[in-house]
């Protein structure tokens, strides 16, 4: 079967980490408590049992750290934990030369770069079907629900506590996610053209080998044609995408802090 390569922008820049903090000097206090503790209602079962899972600086129990601050915004230590968890729970690619921790927050540098360009345009609305069918795909693709009980809500909700997630709390990192997927593909996708050509190359040269070295019969062109151009579309929105992104830090300020550095 063909197999569509992951979306560059999925992987590096998609999977939003939600509630970035933005503040100009080290944190001394610790991290503000959970909403519902905020608004002076008590926290819910669902969401303490959540909380058992996370680390400590996402749930208060250690002042947070700024790891990096980007052009004023910063990426917390919870921030980068909160990553680390959810690149576990989404199957998405990792590179195995590069530790988890530097990937998680490269992701969240690109992610704030991205967010603050995203700041100067309309709101993309999302309507909770999307989110929902997001959701629903998510448990039938994520790898760890073989061992899980994901196709009952009961099983899906106490899989995600064990992911130190409410159901809540994913419904709206997978509605920033497709805010921002929305934002790219305006941004880069409606000025890229496929031709016939390139999609016949690319079954040629790419594919056919591909299935000849599986000893596979592979579909006939006109049957996948649309799949490759996708394939084709997501490689050159790619490519923009990275360029965008070395421009955004070139022409902005990014800036790594080291363990027991004070913020300027």
């Amino acid at each position: 079967m063909m197999r569509v390569s992951p979306f560059r922008f999925e992987i590096a820049t998609c999977l939003l980490a939600v509630g970035i903090a933005s503040s100009s000097a080290l944190l001394t206090a610790q991290k503000p408590a959970p909403k519902s503790v905020e608004e002076g209602k008590p926290q819910t079962k669902e969401q303490a049992r959540a909380d058992e899972h996370k680390l400590p600086a996402e749930r208060g129990n250690v002042i947070d750290r700024i790891v990096a601050i980007v052009n004023g915004d910063l990426v917390l230590e919870s921030d980068v934990e909160e990553e680390e968890r959810f690149s576990k729970l989404y199957p998405y690619e990792e590179d195995e030369t590069k530790p988890a921790r530097e990937q998680a927050i490269t992701r969240l540098i690109d992610r704030t770069l991205v967010l603050q360009q995203l700041g100067g345009f309309p709101p993309v609305a999302i309507s909770d079907d999307e989110v929902d069918k997001e959701e629903a795909d998510l448990r039938k693709d994520l790898p760890a629900c073989a061992h899980a009980d994901c196709t009952s809500d009961a099983g899906w909700k106490k899989f995600l506590e064990k992911s130190g997630f409410t159901e809540e709390e994913l419904h709206d990192r997978l509605k920033l996610r497709a805010q921002v997927v929305h934002f790219i593909e305006q941004r880069f996708r409606s000025g890229i053209r496929i031709g016939d050509q390139q999609i016949e190359d690319y079954y040629n040269n790419t594919l056919l080998p591909q299935y000849a070295k599986q000893k596979a019969t592979a579909p006939p062109l006109d049957s996948i044609r649309d799949r490759i151009k996708e394939i084709l579309l997501q490689e050159q929105v790619s490519a923009l995408l990275d360029a965008w992104l070395k421009t955004l830090r070139d022409s902005g300020h990014v800036r790594m802090m080291q363990p027991n550095e004070e913020a300027p």
